[in-house]
């Protein structure tokens, strides 16, 4: 690979923000990454900045699928216990407490699955 402003010169790297071959001569490192020297570095830096954040959030994002992980079991424990101990009573309602509950799970399970992908 060749650098793009200098054809003559090979690359030492490629900028971030265009992806172009760049020489030592025309290149600058912005936060350990290579940009176009006084030409993209601002938006190499923007890009560096905008990938921390999303880090930061997908953090969030996980913690957040584990809160309502923990919430739908203990309300669907709730509402299966109390279809399982008002079957006699109830019966058929009683089941469908039951359905509920086994739903609620079932979105537990689900919550806790999809959280893992954001560790």
């Amino acid at each position: 690979m060749v650098c793009f402003y200098h054809p003559d010169k090979p690359a030492v790297g490629t900028c971030r923000h265009c992806h172009r071959g760049l020489c030592s001569e025309c290149m600058t490192l912005v936060n350990d990454t290579l940009a176009c020297k006084n030409r993209h570095e601002e938006h190499v830096r923007s890009l560096i900045l905008m990938e921390e954040k999303n880090i930061l959030q997908a953090k969030r994002i996980g913690s957040g699928y584990f809160r309502n992980g923990i919430f739908y079991t203990f309300v669907g424990l709730v509402f299966s216990g109390f279809g399982l101990m008002q079957f006699r009573f109830l019966g058929g309602q009683a089941v469908f407490f039951m359905l509920i509950g086994l739903f609620l799970l079932y979105a537990a399970a689900a919550n806790f699955g999809e959280g893992r992908k954001y560790k």
